[in-house]
């Protein structure tokens, strides 16, 4: 890797924001080494505080790739199994429940109702947002699943607020301090939280935005946005660059307990997951989708890789760890206007 290499990836992002104009945090690493890590543009309009490489961005989905470590974490311990159901967990769950294990929410082939579809009509808002445990009482209103689980792949963001749930109720404790004691501390995230309003706080905090006919407008919260295990963690590239070493070196989880992470999930009848149609498409073709546990494993131009995007109001993440290659790339971004897979990308290729 040269200089030149490095000069080129601050030529992708480089014209992208400026000082008066929300932006986005670029980190790679090579080789287990932070190599170029750099802010762009501004944490927010009213103070126009410079994005640095401490800015910490909600990491929306994300975070999907945490609370399935903490799932594995606690099945290590003995606490939890793959194969429990969330009738066994949550005895007061409908029948629909019965056929629902823990891996079946992990791998997004669980069937389970979407909950932004059934808060509509509801009381949400951005002043009163919905929390965990009425996510789960509107899917316990419900008497079935969209389809039988392990018959077919759909990404489930209620999926995931449940797996938060559960690693409450299996640790004992909420799910922000089982992250914060099992997985922060130990790798010294010292920056990065589960964001739960009144109870905590975020350091050095970026403010989502969108970009209008105007010209950028905050757009920090929606009705969705205070769910944790689908989408609560805020962090930074300091504290992600030492994500991505515990990752490589297995500082949480033996190599054996993680592969099953990244091991592609199959159906029930033992086929590869397919995506979905879109709704109201003529498309009958269903494409391959490969995913683990919190990370989705599709190679990229032949080259394998872990990765995973983050959408929310206001803000884009991603994370792509190319593992042949040992080249990390992140790419956190406070405006919805970056297509942050496509720039992660660029650099990807920068690095072949």
């Amino acid at each position: 890797m040269t200089g030149a290499d490095l000069s080129r990836v601050d030529g992708i992002f480089s014209p992208l924001a400026d000082a008066k104009s929300p932006g986005c945090a670029v980190l790679v690493r090579k080789d287990g080494k932070t190599v170029f890590e750099r802010g762009y543009g501004v944490r927010d309009l009213r103070s126009l505080t410079l994005i640095d490489i401490h800015t910490d961005f909600r990491l929306a989905s994300f975070t999907k790739q945490f609370t399935a470590m903490a799932i594995m974490l606690l099945v290590h311990d003995g606490k939890l199994r793959y194969d429990e159901t969330l009738t066994e967990i949550f005895p007061e769950f409908p029948a629909y429940g019965r056929a629902i294990t823990v891996r079946h929410l992990l791998t997004h082939t669980s069937g389970m109702p979407d909950y932004g579809e059934l808060m509509e009509g509801g009381p949400w808002s951005e002043t009163r947002q919905i929390q965990d445990d009425e996510v789960l009482a509107l899917l316990e209103k419900q008497s079935a699943g969209l389809f039988p689980p392990g018959t077919s792949w759909m990404y489930s963001n209620s999926g995931y607020v449940v797996l938060g749930s559960i690693v409450a109720k299996a640790s004992g404790m909420p799910y922000e301090e089982f992250l914060r004691r099992r997985i922060f501390v130990p790798l010294h995230m010292d920056d990065t939280v589960v964001f739960v309003k009144l109870k905590n706080s975020v350091p050095d905090r970026a403010f989502g935005h969108t970009k209008g006919p105007d010209g950028f407008q905050e757009t920090d919260q929606s009705a969705a946005s205070a769910t944790l295990g689908d989408g609560g963690i805020y962090s930074n590239l300091e504290d992600l660059a030492k994500w991505d070493s515990a990752l490589e070196k297995h500082t949480l989880l033996p190599e054996s307990d993680m592969r099953p992470a990244i091991t592609p999930a199959k159906l029930a009848d033992g086929s590869e997951t397919t995506l979905p149609p879109a709704r109201g498409s003529e498309d009958r073709g269903r494409r391959p989708i490969a995913y683990g546990f919190g990370w989705f494993l599709d190679p990229y131009n032949g080259r394998a890789r872990m990765y995973h995007a983050g959408g929310t109001r206001g803000f884009v993440t991603m994370i792509q760890r190319f593992t042949a290659d040992k080249l990390t790339i992140v790419v956190l971004a406070n405006r919805t206007d970056l297509d942050v897979n496509q720039l992660s990308l660029q650099v990807a290729d920068l690095f072949r």
